[in-house]
């Protein structure tokens, strides 16, 4: 068939070039001309692992193209699909601005019939409003028919998870567009739930907010094992094995983040209360989320009282490994508050070492050699779970650090390797590793 996808952030990207790859002709718009021109070099503008081979191939087989030129990319559309941010209001509720002008675009653009499918995460409601929208102003003629198809993607696996997913969740007013879109996805080979539009705009945000549960319990399990002196790496394990409860998102750190998460957690709670409903538990998680981002900074005045003139190694920017996205990264929450008590900062990071200046206006150095960081610093703080943190042997630490102490956010490391290296260690919900010499 013949798609168009409107933006070329994350979702928009992955999902164009995953339908070109399938054997759809697709067009990708956005607003942006320089994005766009970088994404006609077969440049792509965000990192994913596997993601601009695709790209190219698609390219070069003329069945993705780019374009901000929406009477362009709409000509001859069969199904047009809208993935533009809806980020999150002061109020946590989702901004919906920028979908509501690219439904504008359709409106405005397309001169037959389609099919319009909001890939963006939307509150319950918002297809049957952007469809009232869409009709009040498009010509005479030509019928809207509307569809919900969220995406379960992660950033890092976005990919592999498209080819690769559970389900593909399709939500319409009637059969005959829900046939069209699971024929659309038929290559993917992944089982498709049909459903009504409001409960597939429900199931994307319950599944998150589910997930962001199972991260904040495992994190607050974690804070009593630290008091109660047990493991919570053994009780993750002896949970997990219960296929009632599953180990997925049962790993203790430092809290979520990135572009999901936090803003689909607080726009539920926000659309609860729009209705009257008062969403306890899901507060509790937040709550809880936004005390282990600076969980860290804690254990760290503990342990040294002051950070004036401390230098601290940071290892890690990105919210998650395998993707150059600060977005509600802990090292957001981190590192000002580390200047803020005085601390010199020098980041590393292997991907988004040159996002650091763009997010944080704290002072610090970045770098995207972790030897550089390390070396001469008073301590190590660990934020992302990079491979090749997690790989490095725990020794480095010894020997380029003024001293051998870190503040593992992610658990990279076992207890026996942390104690075998000779390394002051303290991780999440673990007993801290106090060497002899340092006691």
């Amino acid at each position: 068939m013949k798609i168009a996808v409107i933006g070329t952030g994350y979702v928009g990207l992955v999902t164009g070039v995953a339908l070109a790859e399938i054997g759809h002709t697709v067009t990708c718009i956005d607003v942006d001309p320089e994005k766009i021109a970088e994404l006609n070099q077969g440049i792509p503008t965000i990192y994913e692992p596997g993601l601009g081979e695709m790209m190219l191939r698609n390219q070069k087989r003329q069945r993705l193209h780019f374009t901000d030129q929406h009477r362009v990319g709409l000509d001859g559309a069969d199904v047009v699909y809208l993935a533009v941010g809806t980020p999150q209001l002061a109020d946590g509720s989702a901004n919906l601005r920028y979908i509501e002008q690219a439904a504008m675009d359709v409106a405005e653009h397309v001169q037959e019939s389609v099919i319009v499918v909001i890939k963006s995460t939307v509150p319950v409601g918002t297809n049957v409003r952007i469809k009232q929208l869409m009709l009040s102003h498009v010509r005479s003629g030509v019928t809207i028919r509307i569809a919900s198809n969220p995406e379960f993607l992660r950033e890092g696996s976005a990919i592999h998870d498209t080819f690769h997913g559970d389900r593909i969740i399709i939500g319409t007013e009637d059969q005959e567009t829900a046939n069209v879109l699971e024929e659309i996805n038929a290559p993917f080979g992944i089982p498709v739930v049909r459903t009504d539009v409001s409960s597939s705009e429900m199931i994307k945000y319950a599944s998150n907010a589910f997930l962001a549960t199972k991260i904040s319990f495992i994190n607050e399990i974690a804070n009593l094992c630290e008091k109660l002196g047990a493991d919570v790496e053994e009780v993750a394990k002896g949970m997990g094995l219960d296929h009632r409860i599953g180990s997925a998102f049962l790993k203790a750190g430092i809290g979520y983040g990135g572009s999901c998460f936090p803003k689909d957690t607080n726009a539920l709670v926000q659309l609860a209360g729009n209705h009257h409903h008062d969403f306890n538990l899901l507060k509790s998680v937040i709550e809880v989320n936004n005390h282990q981002q600076r969980l860290l900074i804690e254990k760290m005045l503990t342990r040294f009282g002051s950070l004036s003139g401390k230098k601290v190694a940071v290892l890690g920017l990105a919210f998650k490994p395998n993707t150059d996205d600060l977005r509600e990264s802990p090292a957001l929450v981190l590192i000002p508050k580390l200047t803020e008590l005085g601390a010199e900062v020098v980041c590393y990071d292997p991907i988004a070492a040159n996002q650091g200046s763009k997010w944080i206006s704290a002072p610090a150095v970045y770098t995207n050699s972790v030897a550089k960081a390390l070396n001469d610093a008073d301590c190590a703080v660990i934020v992302t779970d990079w491979p090749d943190i997690k790989r490095m042997d725990p020794q480095t630490f010894a020997r380029l650090l003024r001293e051998p102490i870190v503040f593992d956010g992610r658990n990279c490391y076992s207890i026996p390797a942390a104690r075998k290296a000779d390394i002051e260690y303290y991780s999440i919900g673990r007993p801290d590793v106090i060497p002899e010499v340092s006691k």
